[in-house]
């Protein structure tokens, strides 16, 4: 799933234990960011569409 975490033929490099820690914390991070921007977009199309099914129910 995260193929270049502990992967040194992608750096020059290796890096220390912490450094892996620290970008495998700020990758997690931002895809948890990314998932709450998805899901508040979701959550809104939802609302929408029980406001939408509400006012055809009581224009009925």
């Amino acid at each position: 799933m995260f193929p270049f975490w502990g992967n040194t033929c992608y750096g020059s490099e290796p890096i220390s234990h912490k450094a892996s820690l620290e970008r495998k914390l700020k990758f997690l991070i931002w895809m948890r960011d990314d998932l709450e921007s998805k899901l508040a977009g979701i959550n809104a199309s939802i609302d929408t569409i029980r406001q939408q099914i509400e006012r055809s129910d009581s224009a009925n």
